[in-house]
């Protein structure tokens, strides 16, 4: 007894192998788009850092007008926990109703992560202006 089988051409090859372009593709996106969720926390963490790094170069400044009753004499340059921290101060007299008073106004920008539009580069900056 001869039995006669359809033949097959592999069909089932074929869409084996879509199936595992798909599933490739699909994975390397996955890992992109985790990549991404990694960079963007860094970059978040690293922002808040900034922040701080630069509203301490700020009080940093106050605190030397409030000991001396005059700004430092030229922008201060800080390296704190890893940032570059600016800090200016402007003081500017005036008069109001015969008393003689002094309005100062403090910059202090924080960066860190090289050149300006890298990867890592991340700035904060702060200013404040106080009466004495």
């Amino acid at each position: 007894m001869i039995r006669n089988y359809p033949t097959q051409r592999g069909f089932a090859a074929i869409a084996a192998i879509f199936l595992v372009v798909v599933l490739a593709a699909l994975g390397g996106f996955m890992l992109t788009f985790s990549n991404t969720q990694q960079l963007t926390s860094a970059q978040d963490v690293q922002g808040s850092r900034a922040y701080w790094a630069a509203r301490a170069g700020l009080e940093w400044g106050i605190a030397s007008v409030v000991s001396a009753s005059a700004c430092p004499a030229a922008s201060t340059v800080a390296n704190i926990d890893g940032f570059s921290v600016v800090t200016t101060c402007a003081a500017q007299g005036y008069n109001e109703g015969g008393v003689t008073k002094t309005l100062y106004r403090f910059q202090s920008i924080a960066s860190a992560g090289g050149a300006v539009g890298g990867v890592g580069y991340v700035e904060r900056s702060l200013s404040a202006s106080m009466e004495f």
